[in-house]
Formats: C-alpha cells, sequence, structure tokens
C-alpha cells in the first residue's frame, strides 16, 4: 500500500522537512522497501515532541506485535533508530547496540542512523528483511 493509504503517516512525511542528513530520504526508502512485502501491516505511533514510530508487522506473527520499528528520533536535526527483537536478526558486523528491554520491554537490536549512508542503509535493510522473513514464519 503506498503511503497515502496511511495518512497520519502521510501527514508527517509531507509537513517533514528535510535536512541536509537525509533521514527523511532514508526513512522513505525503508518505508517503500517494506511495503513491498506480502502481508505486511503497520502502525504509525506519534509521541509528538519524541518519536515517531513506524511498526512493521506480519500477521503470522503471533507472540508480538511487531517485527521491526523504524523510529523518528525529534532531534535537531531528526535522526532514526532502527530497532528489532534480538533474536530476530543476526548483526555480522557488529553495527547495531543491544538495548536491554529497549522494544516493547523485550531485548532489542537497534541500528542509529544520523544522515544518509547507502552502506548503511542497505545494511539496516538486509536487518529489515531477516525480521520480516522470521516474522513470516513464527
Amino acid at each position: 500500500m503506498p503511503l497515502s493509504d496511511y495518512p497520519e503517516l502521510n501527514e508527517f512525511v509531507n509537513q517533514w522537512a528535510e535536512s541536509p542528513n537525509q533521514t527523511k530520504k532514508a526513512f522513505l526508502q525503508f518505508f517503500e522497501q517494506l511495503e513491498k512485502k506480502d502481508q505486511i501491516k503497520f502502525e504509525f505511533v506519534p509521541r509528538e515532541g519524541l518519536t515517531y514510530s513506524l511498526r512493521a508487522s506480519h500477521p503470522n506473527q503471533t507472540s508480538r506485535p511487531l517485527f521491526g520499528m523504524v523510529d523518528v528520533i525529534e532531534d535537531d536535526p531528526r535522526w532514526l533508530s532502527v530497532c528489532f527483537f534480538g533474536e530476530m536478526i543476526s548483526d555480522p558486523e557488529d553495527k547495531g547496540d543491544m538495548v536491554p528491554e529497549g522494544l516493547l520491554g523485550e531485548d532489542a537490536h537497534c541500528f542509529d542512523l544520523e544522515e544518509f549512508d547507502e552502506a548503511e542503509i542497505a545494511y539496516i535493510a538486509a536487518r529489515l528483511d531477516e525480521a520480516f522473513n522470521s516474522a513470516s514464519t513464527s
């Protein structure tokens, strides 16, 4: 489903003025990657002044409400934190941070992205695919 099918998310993105670090561009790349997946479900959770969370889930998931979360961190400039439940992904280059109880009270693996970097985005995108695959078979 295109971004326009999510009115609150669409409004947030349309009001987001891109900064020189281009995190809006990175956010949209992650969204576009995920929205191409079969049976993907999104929830947008705004916490004005703190974070704006795009939460992705798969209907096969029974024990958790999401498999990944792309948070827009309200800062100047905004930056992204992409988090997963610890055991749903690998981190072969050890680029993420383990955050005890960091995702809905469970241990999380989070990747911070402060500026558009194609190599970092590709690495995080691979984790999104991995988490989606884990969720679709759980």
